[in-house]
């Protein structure tokens, strides 16, 4: 489904974008008709109002009643025709009608691109096509959220995804309805369906012939109410036979100009009837709201085209070529990867590399890919990371569903992708692990995990791996990493010696001679990652930043670990020095929008992205920060940056607690001791964000959970909503 709705939304882009731009300019023109047109205050009858009109204009033909309510005479005299605006409340003429040249010609052109037929025809398949991408895209949006029942649920991934996720969920009910009624309004056109079923309406009758009556006397004129009112076609001048021709919402009908009487009326049929419900709800005629609803939809196209093609370039290049991968019908070792970010594809392709060497006929593919069996497969490996606290990465969600329907009986391993700083190290791939076994496959080699995507690991399974299957396995892998910046050290502050905990502040800036070329920082946004590669290794270390790229410089915080390669180097970096550096995007560590009240919580050098969301806080939302730390004479990280934000009102309050000093304690214990206010702030639905150390990260997270317990809350209860996020190490 995912390939299908790229395909339909790469192959149709251009097409469907046109469609969407010309839909949102003609969706004003129901808005400007409203705010134009002379509204109707009396309850004028029909006859009243035509009467005054045959007075004032000789040679009246047509008195026409649009959507909006606009009421146009069209007159032939002297063989000139002209069009006039007229007053529903006196049948005034009071202007010439003279519609707008701009919107006729943008119909036209939404219509039919200027191209008769032909484009009537690719107008209709654009609107299929936009039908197709907004059923496809309305099924992987409730594939991806987990179910109808978590549609509203907290949007996770890059910021091209969440944004696509959220404009999804906001316009697909208005496509599905723009789509299906200009399809079928094409499919009128083409006549694949009932015209408007004008043909259904009889001929006129003649007339009585007893001369012309005034038109205000006209009986079925006069029961007419002047709102029902379509068209009114008169008679022709000095022809007694001829009739009055009245088309109104319920139909059309035929007036005797000299008895006014109703010779005949035929009613709507349910095709007409259709036909006009569906004009009404694609063109937002008559109806500004609706016309609202369906520009904004539209204009929700282009945007979700933009971010659909940057989603889907960014899983293409993530995802490596695999050179000669065998198709799965013939493939005698599956390899299935689950990634998140597209790491373990690079592993998957060092494997399937491998192995083909041995002569192995390999297939490699998503997790979600999975087929109901595999007939020529040995053997099925799986390599699956683990989103946050043990959840299945993107393309591994739909996996052990699938499972459950698997009918091939390969034998298994499972490698598992994770951090160990992490309390769910491998979770998710544990879990697959579990339900193979339990499905009756044979284990090739006890599960395994690899921590941060060490080589060392990877390549000590394959040594495992290759004993199994009797032959010599070597995996060497190294992880290709994205391109690099390279910034310079401005300036470092230390804290913390007096405690035996070393902490800097690191402040870097793009070197003075590459501004006068262009040079400049990367894009960034406070609580991403920087990945930095220390000297004499190939892994990065990931820092959470403090700073967004629109400061001007990018700032981390670095706690000194001991025979710690990456923190040891930052340490001894003097200002002058410099790093080479990439972006990882953190999107699902960052505040939320709106007022709502926002939590706060970190210890140690976790505080760095709390006190860079403190710092761009510019619009006072009240923000509430519980910080721990060891002494405050020692290592207060960002004190003067937090007091003076307390000072303008950028931070709402500011609780600290320190370990090393009489009466002091944790900030988990801080939170117990504040449980109250915890409680107060949720109620207000506040936010919560924990940064800092697992251990930390687990208090916190018991704590919290203890203090929400008399609400009935918990902390899962609120990571489900978005409302508690953690960026834990």
């Amino acid at each position: 489904m995912r390939r299908f709705h790229s395909f339909a939304g790469l192959a149709a882009a251009l097409l469907v974008i046109f469609m969407a731009a010309t839909g949102f300019v003609l969706s004003l023109q129901p808005i400007a008709d409203a705010v134009t047109t002379i509204p109707a205050t009396g309850s004028l009858s029909v006859a009243t109002v035509a009467d005054r009109v045959a007075q004032d204009l000789p040679g009246v033909e047509r008195l026409v009643r649009s959507a909006s309510g606009q009421l146009v005479a069209y007159t032939l005299e002297d063989g000139v025709r002209s069009a006039v605006v007229v007053d529903p409340d006196s049948g005034a003429a009071v202007g010439a009608y003279a519609p707008s040249a701009f919107f006729s010609f943008i119909t036209d052109l939404h219509r039919s691109f200027l191209l008769g037929s032909f484009g009537h025809g690719m107008a209709g398949l654009a609107a299929l096509a936009i039908l197709t991408l907004a059923v496809s895209g309305m099924l992987l949006l409730v594939a991806k959220m987990g179910g109808w029942r978590k549609l509203l649920a907290g949007s996770r991934g890059t910021g091209s995804q969440r944004l696509h996720t959220d404009l999804a969920r906001i316009g697909v009910a208005v496509l599905l309805l723009t789509s299906l009624s200009g399809a079928y309004m094409s499919a009128v056109n083409f006549e694949l369906l009932p015209e408007n079923a004008a043909e259904m309406f009889s001929l006129p009758p003649a007339s009585a012939g007893e001369g012309a009556a005034p038109i205000a006397s006209l009986d079925a004129l006069t029961a007419l109410p002047l709102s029902d009112l379509r068209e009114l076609s008169f008679p022709a001048v000095g022809d007694a036979s001829d009739v009055f021709t009245v088309t109104t919402s319920a139909g059309q009908g035929y007036v005797d100009q000299g008895t006014g009487a109703m010779l005949s009326f035929t009613p709507n049929g349910v095709w007409q009837q259709a036909y006009e419900f569906v004009y009404l709800l694609h063109t937002g005629q008559g109806a500004p709201l609706i016309a609202l609803l369906v520009g904004l939809g539209a204009l929700a196209v282009p945007l979700l085209a933009v971010t659909g093609t940057i989603i889907w370039w960014t899983r293409r290049r993530s995802t490596p070529r695999i050179v000669g991968n065998a198709p799965w019908r013939d493939a005698d070792t599956i390899v299935l990867v689950g990634s998140e970010a597209g790491s373990s594809w690079g592993f998957a392709a060092t494997l399937h590399a491998a192995l083909t060497q041995q002569g192995q006929r390999v297939h490699v593919a998503a997790m979600n890919d999975l087929r109901g069996s595999y007939p020529q497969a040995a053997r099925l490996i799986v390599l699956a990371a683990t989103y946050g606290d043990g959840a299945a990465p993107a393309s591994a969600r739909q996996f052990l569903a699938k499972l459950e329907r698997f009918a091939s009986t390969p034998s298994f391993s499972v490698l598992g992708f994770g951090d160990q700083s992490f309390a769910h190290f491998c979770g998710f791939a544990a879990e697959v692990d579990a339900a193979l076994a339990a499905k009756g496959l044979r284990r090739l080699v006890p599960f395994t995990g690899v921590d941060r995507q060490s080589a060392g690991d990877f390549a000590a399974w394959g040594s495992l791996l290759g004993l199994q299957l009797g032959m010599s396995l070597v995996l060497s892998h190294a992880p290709k990493l994205p391109p690099t910046s390279r910034l310079v050290l401005a300036e470092r502050t230390l804290y913390g010696m007096e405690v035996q905990a070393p902490v800097v502040v690191l402040k870097f800036k793009v070197p003075e001679p590459n501004r006068h070329f262009g040079g400049r920082l990367p894009r960034f946004n406070v609580g991403d990652l920087v990945g930095i590669v220390p000297p004499g290794s190939d892994q990065p270390r990931y820092y959470s930043l403090a700073s967004a790229s629109s400061d001007g410089m990018l700032e981390i915080c670095v706690r000194k670990q001991a025979g710690g390669l990456c923190s040891e180097f930052l340490h001894s970096l003097a200002p002058g020095g410099e790093i080479d550096i990439f972006i990882r995007p953190n999107p699902d560590f960052r505040p939320d929008g709106g007022r709502r009240p926002l939590i706060l919580i970190g210890a140690g050098a976790g505080v760095a992205p709390l006190a860079g969301f403190v710092r761009h806080n510019r619009n006072r939302r009240p923000v509430h920060m519980f910080f721990g730390g060891r002494d405050p004479a020692s290592d207060f990280l960002y004190r003067d940056d937090l007091e003076s934000a307390l000072d303008d009102g950028r931070l709402a309050s500011l609780n600290a607690t320190f370990s090393r000093v009489l009466g002091g304690g944790y900030v988990q214990s801080l939170l117990t001791d504040e449980a109250e206010t915890l409680r107060r702030l949720v109620g207000q639905g506040a936010q919560i964000m924990v940064c800092g150390g697992r251990d930390m990260a687990d208090g916190v997270r018991a704590a919290i959970d203890t203090c929400l317990a008399p609400l009935g809350l918990s902390v899962d209860a609120l990571k489900q909503k978005g409302m508690y996020l953690e960026d834990a190490y």
